[in-house]
């Protein structure tokens, strides 16, 4: 009798220590999200299907690889902004994807001319998703977005310290419509020039 009542404390130590061994592994269904050092672009997130999310975020996302593109050194913040000057090169997403229709292509490119006229300008990305999901994977879901997007400049022959990137998820609707046309119009990448300082 004696003996089991000094095993007791060993063996409820063992478990506390099994236990807290356990928790340091990464639990299933839990998004990890990007970093938001500034507006920098980072990877994809783990969550797809079958996580249980639903909306802009439940079915067959195409990340973009813009783990090859290096983030931004230069911050921007402070710049003076243009949201105009740009606005009608807004890119629009397919639901839960990341990936530039054929017919905003030539929206890109027309920034990325833009940006090789004026050597002095940067540009701001901001990735937006539709109202559904959760707000954690839609962040990371608009981050890919303008991800996307800055990849593509820089493959065009952006310097990649001239764009920056920033996601707002579902929180800025153009449309605050809960139809598919408003979904559509949410689920955007859109650009803000961005001039130096006088």
């Amino acid at each position: 009798m004696n003996v089991n009542r000094s095993i007791e404390p060993l063996v409820l130590a063992l478990a506390l220590s099994l236990g807290a061994i356990g928790c340091k592994t990464n639990p299933y269904g839990v998004t990890k999200l990007p970093d938001n050092g500034g507006g920098k672009t980072h990877g994809t997130t783990d969550l797809g299907p079958g996580s249980g999310t639903t909306g802009d975020n439940a079915a067959g996302s195409n990340p973009s690889s813009t783990d090859a593109i290096p983030a931004s050194t230069t911050s921007h913040s402070g710049w003076p902004e243009d949201r105009e000057a740009l606005s009608a090169d807004t890119v629009h997403f397919e639901y839960d994807s990341t990936v530039i229709k054929s017919n905003d292509k030539a929206k890109v490119a027309a920034v990325g001319d833009y940006l090789k006229s004026n050597a002095a300008n940067a540009v701001r990305i901001e990735g937006h998703c539709d109202e559904r999901g959760t707000d954690e994977y839609n962040r990371a879901l608009g981050e890919r977005r303008a991800g996307a997007i800055r990849e593509q400049l820089v493959h065009m022959g952006v310097d990649a310290n001239r764009v920056d990137t920033i996601s707002f998820g579902r929180d800025k609707p153009v449309d605050t419509g809960h139809s598919d046309a408003a979904h559509a119009k949410n689920r955007r990448g859109e650009f803000v020039v961005l001039t130096p300082p006088k």
